[in-house]
């Protein structure tokens, strides 16, 4: 029987796209991948230098194998294994793609310079907001939403620590707020003279906010959501002050979906919409794929929005003994 050797070359194919993919993707949004927390960063080098040394693998073994090798005697079960290494291969590729940052925007990028009252201090796992001259004890921590650039929510979170209120923007792993959940926790564990927090986010921020706020941390007063709902019931959290702000034309917090969700938080929970407002005017990191068209300019949306969540931390702060 004539023998073959062992197809390698495919193995190198994929070592190039999955390169070409790591470098573009870092490349192509490195403004926003080394802004947020370095996991995403970490995970593109690490397989930009696997597929570097999974490439040069390849072609040693290949030119290594003799040109006579016999064929296994289960050749099922090698194509079984090239199979489940192809897929894990496309499972990878296909992560990367899925995460890849909405990066802030200018506007957004310039407010990390901070202003004469309120100072911003960046570093690997969060963004804080102080006022430079005396500051209360009631502080927020922020989840930002799905994949968006944490910078984004400096603009409109500034307002809130010009009025003298802590504002912490957590940095998430990958900028998903589930593989961190309990960022906040240690976020209120850094800062001891902040008494009363307020726990906040966008989207799928605000849903892991809302499990936080409906926890046992007696350091919680309020819950502040930005175009999100829980996903389970906090209804019971009757001491609880919280604020809820949609947009009415919102493609992905559709008003269908925060009517819905009504039922799960307290009952004196206010309602604030946006008329004309969209999702992707919390932040400031250009329109996001699948949201509605707005009926008002981004800055009308945001003046209330940044009204609303002061009036939120006022509330909280005010529960103090």
């Amino acid at each position: 029987m004539r023998r073959r050797s062992t197809p390698l070359w495919w193995r190198l194919g994929f070592s190039i796209l999955t390169l070409v993919v790591a470098v573009g993707t870092l490349t192509t949004t490195w403004s926003a991948t080394v802004a947020s927390h370095p996991a995403y960063l970490i995970t593109l080098v690490v397989v930009a230098v696997g597929a570097v040394a999974a490439g040069a693998t390849s072609l040693v073994v290949r030119r290594a194998a003799p040109s006579d090798g016999r064929l296994p005697r289960r050749p099922w079960l090698r194509r079984a294994a090239h199979g489940f290494e192809i897929l894990g291969l496309l499972i990878l590729l296909g992560s990367l793609l899925y995460l890849r940052p909405l990066t802030a925007s200018t506007v957004a990028i310039d407010a990390m310079a901070g202003t004469p009252d309120v100072t911003v201090t960046d570093s690997a796992t969060r963004i804080e907001l102080r006022l430079t001259g005396i500051a209360r004890t009631t502080g927020l921590v922020f989840y930002p939403g799905a994949k968006v650039d944490p910078r984004a929510y400096v603009p409109n979170l500034t307002p809130l620590a010009a009025a003298g209120y802590l504002v912490i923007i957590l940095k998430l792993p990958y900028n998903i707020a589930f593989f961190d959940p309990n960022g906040a926790y240690r976020a209120m564990d850094a800062e001891p003279a902040i008494t009363r927090w307020a726990v906040g986010g966008h989207s799928l921020g605000g849903v892991v906010a809302s499990s936080v706020a409906g926890g046992t941390d007696a350091r919680v007063h309020g819950l502040l959501l930005w175009a999100s709902y829980p996903n389970r019931s906090i209804a019971d959290q009757t001491s609880l002050q919280v604020t809820s702000i949609s947009g009415s034309q919102d493609g992905l917090a559709t008003p269908a979906k925060v009517d819905e969700a009504k039922p799960r938080l307290p009952p004196d929970t206010r309602y604030v919409v946006i008329d004309g407002g969209i999702h992707s005017f919390f932040g400031d990191y250009g329109l996001q794929s699948g949201d509605g068209t707005p009926s008002i300019t981004k800055e009308q949306a945001q003046v209330r929005i940044q009204a609303a969540s002061l009036d939120l931390l006022h509330r909280v702060e005010a529960g103090s003994p």
